[in-house]
C-alpha cells in the first residue's frame, strides 16, 4: 500500500464527510453522520476482509461520500424514485472519489476499479465487489438495523422483507459474519423469522 497517497486520499474523503450537516450521537458526542459511516465501513472491512486491496479500502471509505448533497426527497417517494436516487448517488460517489484519487496520484485503472466497486458492477463475479456489498450489509445490521426497527415497529412484514433482500445480496461468508454478530433480541427475532420464511 502506498501510504502517502492512500493516507492523503482518505484524509480528503474524511474532510468532505466531516462537512455533513446531519449529525449522529456516538458515545454521547455529536458527529457528522457520513464521517461516522465511513469509519464504520473501514472498520468492518478490516474485520471481514483484512487482506483487502488498497482500492477496496478506498471504496469502503467513500461508499457514502457527500451523500447529503443528493437528498432522497428530490425524487418521487416510490420504488422508481428510490432506484433513480440510488443510481444517481452511485455515479456521484464514483466521480467524486475518482477526482480525489486522481489529485493524489492514482492511475486510471485504479480509479476505474473504485468506480466499479462503488457502482457494484459484476457483483456476483468480482470477489471485491461482493466483499464491499457484504460490508455494506454488515454495517447496516450492526449499526442501523435497530433504529430502522424502531422506525417501522408496526410493519413486521416490511422488516422481514428488508432482511431477506439484504441476505440475498450477501455471500455465505457474509451470512456467517452476520449470524456471528451480537444482535438485540428484537433484531435477532426478525432475522430468524426472515430466514425461516425465505
Amino acid at each position: 500500500m502506498t501510504a502517502n497517497k492512500f493516507d492523503k486520499t482518505i484524509e480528503e474523503i474524511d474532510a468532505i464527510n466531516a462537512e455533513d450537516p446531519h449529525k449522529e450521537l456516538v458515545n454521547g458526542k455529536e458527529m457528522p453522520k457520513e464521517l461516522v459511516y465511513g469509519h464504520r465501513m473501514s472498520g468492518m472491512l478490516l474485520d471481514f476482509c483484512p487482506e483487502a486491496s488498497e482500492t477496496l479500502r478506498l471504496a469502503a471509505r467513500c461508499q457514502h461520500i457527500k451523500r447529503w448533497s443528493i437528498p432522497r426527497e428530490d425524487f418521487s417517494m416510490d420504488r422508481k424514485g428510490y432506484l433513480m436516487w440510488r443510481t444517481k448517488l452511485k455515479k456521484f460517489h464514483g466521480e467524486l472519489a475518482g477526482s480525489i484519487m486522481e489529485k493524489h496520484g492514482y492511475d486510471k485503472g485504479e480509479i476505474q476499479k473504485v468506480d466499479d466497486l462503488l457502482n457494484k458492477r459484476r457483483l456476483k463475479t468480482d470477489p471485491e465487489v461482493q466483499a464491499l456489498e457484504d460490508v455494506v450489509c454488515l454495517v447496516f445490521l450492526k449499526y442501523y438495523f435497530d433504529d430502522f426497527i424502531v422506525k417501522h415497529q408496526d410493519e413486521e412484514g416490511k422488516l422481514i422483507d428488508i432482511v431477506q433482500k439484504t441476505w440475498k445480496k450477501m455471500s455465505e461468508k457474509g451470512h456467517d459474519a452476520a449470524l456471528a454478530m451480537s444482535h438485540s433480541d428484537t433484531a435477532l427475532a426478525i432475522v430468524k423469522k426472515a430466514l425461516a420464511t425465505s
